[in-house]
Parts: C-alpha cells; sequence; structure tokens
C-alpha cells in the first residue's frame, strides 16, 4: 500500500511539473540567422504546440526538453521551390508517395536543412491534384509539400495523341478548367517545361491563357525554360536549321508571361548553358532588373553546380544517328535489342550523313561545355573514365568526331554513345553572378535519393549547403545571411508562405541549426550518395527529423495549400 502511495505521489508530480513548462522545446544560447539577411543575434527561441513561441532571453524559462547549441547557427527551415521528391513521373515509385520510409523521410532532401518542398515542376504532375494531397496526407510525409498543377500533363491529356501543334481555344479552356480543379485542390500554381514534350510545341499566347487562371486564385508560375544557352536542348542544326532561339529570348518571354498576366513568375534552375554563350548572366540579370523596375514581378531560382541534369546522361551522337526517337517525334520505332554500333557503321559510311553528324556532334560538345569539360564516367574501357574528350583526342590522335564514334564503336552496342558522359556546361563566372542577385532562390531541381537507385546528381545530396560552403565561405561571393536568406523568407516570399520561412514568434517551427564551421557538402558525380556534414538538427512543426546529426523516420510534415497563402484571393465567380 506504502509502494502504491509512493508511486501516485510520484506520478502526480512528475505529471504537474509537465504541465508546468513553459514550451515543449527550448533551444538556448543560438546564433540566430533569422532569415531576412540581417546580421546574426544571439538568442534563444521557445517552441510549443509546433510554433515559434517566443525568441529572446529565455534563461528564466523551462521546457520539457532543452538544447544548448552552444553559439551553432539557428536558422528557418529551408525552402525548396523545385523539387522532384513527388510528381508524375516518380512520385508513386521513387517519391514521397512511395511505401518505403526514407522515401517519405526524404532523407537526402531533410539532411540538407530542407523542410518544405514545392513538387510537380517542369510541367509534370499527376492529373488529380486532389488524389495526391489526399495520399500524401494519408500516407505522411518528413517535410512539408506544396504542390503545382503541370502544364505538360494537362496539355498531354488535353491534346494527346496530336500535340505538336499550338491549341485550339477549346483546348486552352478544357486545360484552364483543369487548372483551376487543380487550384482548388490546393495546388499553389503552374508548373511549365517548355524545352520538353509536349510543352515545346505550345506558343507564349497559350501559356499567358494558362498562367492567367492561376492569377484568380493568387498563385505562381513556375517555368523550365524553352533555352537554357544558344538553343534548346532538342535542337540539331542538321535536322532543325537557324536555332529557334536563345536563353535571352526566354527571359523575355517569362517577363512577358508576368508582365500581361500580373503572376509571380520564376525562371527556374536559371544557368547559362554551352561554352559558346557563356558570360550572358549580365544580360540576363540586366533584363529582369529592367522588368522588376518596371513593376513586373519576376523572379528565379538556381543550384549551385557547374553542371546540369540533362548533362549526366551526355551522349553526343544525335538520336538520329542511333536510329532512336528520343525526343517523340514519331519518326522511328525502337528495337527490342538496340545495336547503336550497327547504326552508326551505316551512317559513317555514307558521306552526306557522315557530313551532318560532324555537324551535330561538334555542337553538342560545345553545349556541354566544351572538349575540356565532357568528362568519361562509365565505360567498358576503364582506362577512359575520368578522362575529357580533349585529354582522350590527344592521348588517341582523335579529332573531336573520331572520339564520339570511338566511345560509341569500342563502347557498349545496346547504350547510346557507348558509355555515360557528363558535360560540366555551365560557368562558374554566370553562377556567381546569379547568386548574388537579391531575386534569385536557391533550389536543388532534385528527387529522393537511394543508394540503389544508382548514379544522381550531386544537387540530390549537397545543394543548400554547398550554397552555403562554397559561395559563401569560400568564394566569399555572397555572404552566409544572403544564403540563408535565399532559402528560406526569399522563396516563402515568392509563394506567399505565411507562416514559415524566418523566425518570428507566431510561425511554425521549421527550424535548421548547424555547425558553420563544418558545414560542407561531401557529393561528388562519382560518389553523389554522401550527407552532408554540419547539419545537427533540422525540425519540421516542431519535431525532429535530424536529431544531434542523426536521421529520424518521424512524417511530421503537412501538405500545404494556396488557400492559406498570403496572396489568396479565392477563384473569379
Amino acid at each position: 500500500m506504502q509502494k502504491k502511495c509512493f508511486f501516485f505521489i510520484w506520478f502526480f508530480f512528475t505529471m504537474a511539473s509537465l504541465c508546468s513548462q513553459d514550451y515543449d522545446l527550448l533551444i538556448r544560447n543560438g546564433k540566430l540567422m533569422d532569415g531576412t539577411g540581417n546580421p546574426w543575434f544571439y538568442a534563444d527561441i521557445g517552441i510549443l504546440n509546433g510554433q515559434i513561441e517566443a525568441i529572446g532571453d529565455l534563461s528564466g524559462k523551462s521546457a520539457s526538453e532543452v538544447l544548448d547549441v552552444e553559439g551553432k547557427v539557428v536558422t528557418p527551415g529551408f525552402i525548396d521551390i523545385h523539387s522532384h521528391a513527388d510528381d508524375g513521373a516518380f512520385g508513386n515509385r521513387r517519391g514521397l508517395r512511395a511505401n518505403h520510409p526514407k522515401l517519405k523521410a526524404a532523407h537526402n532532401l531533410v539532411m540538407q536543412g530542407i523542410t518544405t518542398v514545392v513538387v510537380n515542376h517542369d510541367g509534370r504532375s499527376q492529373r488529380s491534384i486532389r488524389a495526391q494531397v489526399q495520399q500524401l496526407e494519408e500516407q505522411g510525409t518528413g517535410p512539408n509539400v506544396a504542390l503545382m498543377v503541370g502544364h505538360n500533363t494537362i496539355r498531354r491529356l488535353v491534346m494527346s495523341p496530336h500535340f505538336q501543334r499550338l491549341s485550339t481555344e477549346q483546348e486552352v479552356e478544357r486545360m484552364r478548367a483543369m487548372i483551376r480543379e487543380g487550384m482548388e485542390a490546393g495546388a499553389f500554381g503552374l508548373s511549365a517545361g517548355l524545352e520538353y514534350v509536349p510543352g515545346r510545341w505550345s506558343n507564349t499566347e497559350e501559356v499567358i491563357a494558362l498562367v492567367d487562371q492561376v492569377a484568380d486564385f493568387g498563385g505562381v508560375y513556375i517555368v523550365h525554360e524553352r533555352f537554357s544557352g544558344s538553343d534548346p536542348m532538342w535542337y540539331l542544326p542538321s535536322r532543325d536549321g537557324e536555332s529557334p532561339g536563345t536563353i535571352l529570348d526566354n527571359i523575355k518571354e517569362v517577363i512577358r508571361v508576368a508582365r500581361e498576366t500580373g503572376v509571380t513568375s520564376c525562371a527556374t534552375h536559371l544557368k547559362v548553358k554551352g561554352a559558346d554563350y557563356w558570360g550572358k548572366a549580365q544580360e540576363i540579370i540586366d533584363l529582369v532588373n529592367e522588368a522588376r523596375a518596371d513593376g513586373v514581378d519576376v523572379w528565379a531560382d538556381q543550384y549551385p553546380y557547374n553542371t546540369t541534369g540533362t548533362d549526366g546522361n551526355t551522349v553526343l551522337i544525335p538520336d538520329w544517328a542511333l536510329d532512336r526517337d528520343r525526343w517523340g517525334s514519331g519518326s522511328t520505332s525502337l528495337p527490342a535489342v538496340p545495336n547503336y554500333q550497327e547504326a552508326l557503321a551505316k551512317v559513317v559510311a555514307n558521306e552526306e550523313k557522315y557530313a551532318h553528324l560532324k555537324t551535330d556532334v561538334l555542337r553538342e560538345i560545345e553545349r556541354r561545355g566544351g572538349p575540356g569539360n565532357v568528362i568519361v564516367f562509365e565505360h567498358p574501357d576503364t582506362s577512359l573514365i575520368g578522362k575529357s574528350i580533349a585529354d582522350i583526342a590527344a592521348a588517341k590522335e582523335l579529332d573531336l568526331l573520331g572520339v564520339a564514334l570511338y566511345l560509341q564503336m569500342e563502347g557498349d552496342p545496346n547504350r547510346p554513345g557507348g558509355g555515360r558522359l557528363r558535360g560540366f556546361s555551365l560557368s562558374e563566372e554566370d553562377i556567381e553572378l546569379f547568386a548574388a542577385q537579391p531575386w534569385v532562390i536557391t533550389a536543388t531541381d532534385a528527387g529522393i535519393g537511394l543508394p540503389e537507385f544508382g548514379s544522381v546528381h550531386a544537387r540530390y545530396y549537397g545543394s543548400f549547403p554547398r550554397k552555403i560552403a562554397r559561395y559563401a565561405k569560400e568564394r566569399k561571393v555572397i555572404t552566409v545571411e544572403h544564403a540563408i536568406r535565399s532559402m528560406t523568407s526569399l522563396p516563402a516570399q515568392f509563394m506567399g508562405f505565411k507562416d514559415r520561412g524566418m523566425l518570428i514568434e507566431g510561425y511554425e517551427a521549421d527550424l535548421v541549426i548547424f555547425d558553420l564551421d563544418r558545414l560542407q557538402d561531401k557529393a561528388t558525380f562519382f560518389n553523389p550518395h554522401q550527407y552532408c556534414e554540419g547539419i545537427e538538427q533540422v525540425i519540421v512543426n516542431g519535431d525532429f527529423l535530424v536529431r544531434d546529426g542523426v536521421l529520424q523516420t518521424v512524417l511530421p510534415g503537412q501538405v500545404l495549400r494556396v488557400q492559406d497563402s498570403r496572396r489568396y484571393r479565392g477563384p473569379k465567380r
């Protein structure tokens, strides 16, 4: 009886003590960078019920858990406005909705400090945004999620199979209705991939008519460029004649859409691709600054690498010479087991086709950064791995076309190009100029990565830490505070998030705590599946997704809706 009495007394005082705590979590002695770009300051943070309850000197306060971070940097959670963590391509297999705990928790993204992802990019989304929202909420996610409606998806649904043309007024109205349906389900706007199928057959008038529907909801427009250098990625000089446009034309189109619709618009993963076009960053910056000075609400985002996603699958031999139809023109049918060496041999034997082949190969090498920047990553001849096209040309006394032919004819006969190449097609000078602009947001353009998925872009694991470590700490192109702003309050402002992106009392408790001295991206292109160093705590809605540097498998993320954004004003009736 006496033991029971002592137990109840102990239980009573324990519960009373818990109930009397001021906060659930008290973070002491943090060096706060609040997301505004202002200099850091020392303060404590009290978190209660998943929100930031108090910021300041909280030395007299108590909490269920106290975390002394000893001068480590505390920032808002990072917001990735261009994420492929869940979209029409991989959502159910390699995305947040897959039946896999590490995918739901998005470990490679969370370990970068990312607490919110915006998905359904490059014009790819699910047919039903409402169904996607429902599945995400039922299964749970690690980070918060905001959704876009994909232009390519709805264009394909409305116009298939004859989408290689301009749309009609009736088709535009059907697409507008689908956008409206997605926005009413909570999507934040329209994403487009105007370099991809079938969006590349649209014109600016179609885009304006569709983005105008987004305006009714106070949504946003995020667009993958029609042209990222001196031409689009599908362009071949032997087939397409004069280039249809450049990155400068692309920026002008984004500005026009933003101007005529009034919609907040983003030129996503801003870059200048191809050695022949390096140095154009300042012209792009001037165009955007001029438009913004004129009241046009145009922005951009970037990932901090000098190589793109498509660079990782560089094939120097054009599709037509390999009898393959990558861009969906419908001109050929792929054999069950292709032999690209046989197809290429027929082209080489034809004098006219050989001349066209040389033109296209040389253009591709230039577009991928020039012969010194196209590197072999996989090939049956392992002595070539790590060498550039220029290296191989010198060693084997071949011209550039000869190297491309050699790689295919001495490589894997069933693999386009004979092996895997990566082009480093972007200029560091252009990257640095873009990074310094106050309207450029940091993003990953990355999905969820696991080692069993094979090779991925290093941005899957390193984008956000790299922006700080390389461009703020090492290169000193920007300040650390500028980098943090580009990851927090800037994307929150663009998207219209009203309670995330800054350290403010009443905001949701999405936080990152890291050791600035140790912060470093570790992913490389030969070994991309490496978490960064220095991220110690990642908190989403008050719950730890990373605790003391160790990833957790909890799923505290929320699906965010445009109806809860600052700019939402409801559809026109």
